[in-house]
């Protein structure tokens, strides 16, 4: 039969390994997060890269760069003829940037939770293939 003191050392050896392993397991998330960090920096830097290469060669890009330069170049002109849409409404129809903030939300998407002014029902009337069984 086990002693106590024999079972006490057992179970100080089982603690002190469980102690031992939650360690490492410590260890692993802290450098898992500091893993994280390091490939956020490199997502930083890489977007950093790209916006120094289009500023000093977007109008001139070589070999594989040109594909995507043409897409920055022709993106910023879409949102330039946006912006130009946007003050031409807003002008046209006495619309202020209050106004559009109550109806956009903080992502700049149509925000669901706020109500449009009343305007008449948008009345769908079905197909002739939509006709209900009878």
């Amino acid at each position: 039969m086990t002693s106590f003191e024999d079972l006490k050392a057992k179970a100080l050896d089982l603690a002190q390994a469980g102690a031992a392993k939650a360690k490492e397991l410590t260890d692993i998330a802290k450098l898992n997060i500091a893993n994280s960090a390091e490939e956020d920096t490199i997502r930083k830097a890489y977007i950093d890269l790209g916006k120094l290469y289009y500023a000093e060669r977007g109008m001139a890009p070589e070999g594989a760069y040109v594909t995507l330069c043409e897409k920055i170049t022709a993106a910023k002109q879409r949102i330039e003829e946006n912006k130009a849409k946007i003050a031409d409404i807003k002008q046209a129809g006495s619309i202020s940037d209050d106004d559009v903030a109550a109806y956009t939300c903080q992502c700049g998407c149509a925000d669901e939770t706020v109500e449009a002014p009343a305007e008449e029902p948008i009345v769908v009337e079905p197909l002739a293939d939509d006709k209900p069984e009878e």
